[in-house]
């Protein structure tokens, strides 16, 4: 019971340092049912990424701009539990799936993902973003009428810019109908290498 104990209290907070928490620590964690979060971070040629997933699945992607990784870890241990652990491998597979991606190796993403962070409206329009086919881009019209909200562009938009999920969840896909890019959520830079990474520079084909 002391161990346990000890171990919870270990937990409470979200880990604060960079590297991997003790195997030993995260299996026990595991064991315990007390590893409700679990993080790493992926250098990429969009900066470095946060990567968070839950027993469910991948719950959050975030753009590290600064020194604002001790927020993330804040909001995750806020939203989701605040037993939030630093174990790498516990996000090999989503991390080798996106070094695939910017690599040009990879078309689709099979990581599992929880949608927790997400919700009504929002969810829905994410998960109609989340079917927009590789190297193509559709609209926040067009979003917006799949989500069920022909009329709903502005919403859309709004749920775009709060996806938990970039990347996996192609946010970067939704343009204006005039053929703008429109905003994102990591800068506009980012969304111009991301479908850079998918088009290889070349035309967008709107679907």
């Amino acid at each position: 019971m002391n161990e346990f104990n000890a171990l919870e209290r270990a937990l409470r907070g979200p880990t604060r340092e960079c590297g991997d928490a003790p195997p030993d620590l995260v299996q026990a964690a595991a064991a315990a049912s007390l590893l409700d979060v679990a993080y790493a971070t992926l250098d990429s040629p969009v900066g470095t990424l946060l990567l968070a997933t839950t027993p469910i699945g991948l719950v959050r992607i975030a753009y590290l701009d600064g020194d604002d990784q001790d927020a993330v870890l804040q909001d995750l241990a806020v939203r989701v539990s605040p037993r939030v652990l630093a174990a790498p491998r516990a996000l090999d597979e989503p991390r080798r799936e996106l070094d695939e991606y910017f690599a040009g190796r990879r078309s689709t993403f099979e990581t599992a993902l929880d949608w927790q962070l997400t919700g009504g409206f929002g969810r829905r329009v994410l998960q109609a973003t989340a079917q927009i086919p590789y190297g193509s881009v559709s609209t926040y019209k067009d979003v917006a009428a799949h989500a069920g909200s022909p009329r709903g562009s502005r919403a859309a938009g709004n749920a775009l810019g709060a996806n938990p999920l970039p990347i996996v969840v192609p946010c970067h896909r939704v343009i204006y109908s005039g053929g703008g890019l429109g905003g994102y959520t990591g800068g506009v830079g980012r969304k111009r290498v991301l479908l850079g990474v998918e088009t290889g520079q070349g035309s967008l084909s709107v679907k």
